[in-house]
């Protein structure tokens, strides 16, 4: 025995907002899969080679020069790299993924949960994005802010007017 409930949102309207649920867990998920490719490359680098080598072999495959502040920076870092420390980047990169791709499932299914973790995690970003922006001007860096600041918009909007899937599925 179904009972029809009238709501806000209207067929069409419902359909739109499934689609905008569902790019931004295609885009959620797409990050998930590149940090856990990330990951998945560091952990191949565990007793292979020497990290300091690996790091200058990137450094020239981008040709730039050791000689730069930075690229001695990255050297050193490498050199003190122990492999404690490339298991915790590994831990912390698949467990940044595992999160994206919860996210990714719950907004595909519409649930309320999954649109508080794309609004609060969407908001944690947008300094560091706003700061990007403002020192390093390229058209990826302005890409990823408008993306995410219309990811917030969108979040904030749905939860604030109860137009989310997901107040519509729980009165049904």
């Amino acid at each position: 025995m179904s009972s029809i409930v009238h709501s806000k949102i209207t067929e069409p309207d419902r359909g739109a907002n499934l689609q905008v649920l569902r790019a931004v867990a295609t885009f959620e998920l797409a990050k998930g899969m590149i940090v856990l490719l990330a990951a998945c490359g560091i952990l191949l680098l565990v007793h292979r080679e020497d990290p300091w080598d690996i790091a200058d072999g990137l450094l020239r495959l981008l040709h730039i020069s050791p000689d730069h502040h930075f690229a001695q920076v990255f050297l050193d870092w490498a050199d003190n790299l122990t492999e404690a420390k490339v298991w915790a980047v590994a831990a912390g990169a698949i467990a940044y993924s595992l999160l994206r791709f919860a996210e990714s499932y719950g907004l595909w299914y519409a649930r309320a949960w999954a649109e508080w973790i794309a609004l609060i995690s969407g908001t944690l970003y947008l300094p560091f994005e706003i700061y990007k922006v403002v020192h390093r001007q390229s058209i990826f860096h302005v890409s990823v802010l408008l993306i995410n600041v219309a990811v917030v918009l969108y979040m904030i909007y749905a939860l604030k007017t109860g137009d989310s899937l997901h107040s519509v599925r729980q009165q049904t």
